[in-house]
């Protein structure tokens, strides 16, 4: 078992930036990539901006480990294709993210749920290939959004980065 989580997660962190409040964005109030909803439903009670504006890089720590990380089955997936499917599922949510590399497998089923049949396929692909085929639908998905005309700039950049950072880590692997 490998652990690419924290060299993933800087990659991811460097993307989220630092406190966002954009009216256009559905995700509402942000900070290090953690919507105030996250927040709220991580404490298990009510929480204000300002908590938000101040959390800690513990709790931005665990929440991406335990709701991001550990939800795609990270540890067990190959690396490389283990950041592609963190950076999506931060974005995107992690359903949507294990959905779309299931998509990319021949005879998996798409449930949005990396079990035993997704990680054995997955760990037969090319992982070269698979990064690239994942990155193409990524960008498709994000071309498809309605707020693609504020944000897809951004998003598009942080897609082609991540793509880059997974096949250098390919490489170096």
């Amino acid at each position: 078992m490998k652990n690419n989580f924290e060299k993933s997660l800087d990659i991811i962190l460097t993307h989220e930036g630092g406190f966002v409040n954009h009216p256009k964005d559905p995700g509402g109030a942000t900070n290090k990539g953690i919507t105030l909803i996250t927040l709220t439903k991580w404490y298990g009670r009510y929480t204000d901006i300002d908590q938000l504006k101040n959390i800690s890089d513990v709790t931005v720590y665990n929440i991406y480990k335990t709701n991001y990380w550990n939800k795609i089955n990270g540890d067990n997936l190959p690396i490389g294709i283990d950041l592609m499917i963190f950076d999506f599922a931060v974005n995107s949510g992690y359903k949507r993210a294990s959905k779309y590399a299931q998509l990319l497998l021949p005879n998996c089923r798409p449930d949005g749920i990396i079990g035993p049949n997704t990680l054995k396929k997955i760990n037969e692909v090319n992982t070269v290939e698979f990064v690239e085929e994942y990155y193409n639908l990524r960008q498709r998905f994000y071309e498809s959004l309605s707020t693609f005309e504020y944000f897809g700039r951004g998003w598009s950049r942080r897609n082609l980065e991540t793509k880059e950072h997974a096949l250098k880590m390919i490489r170096e692997h």
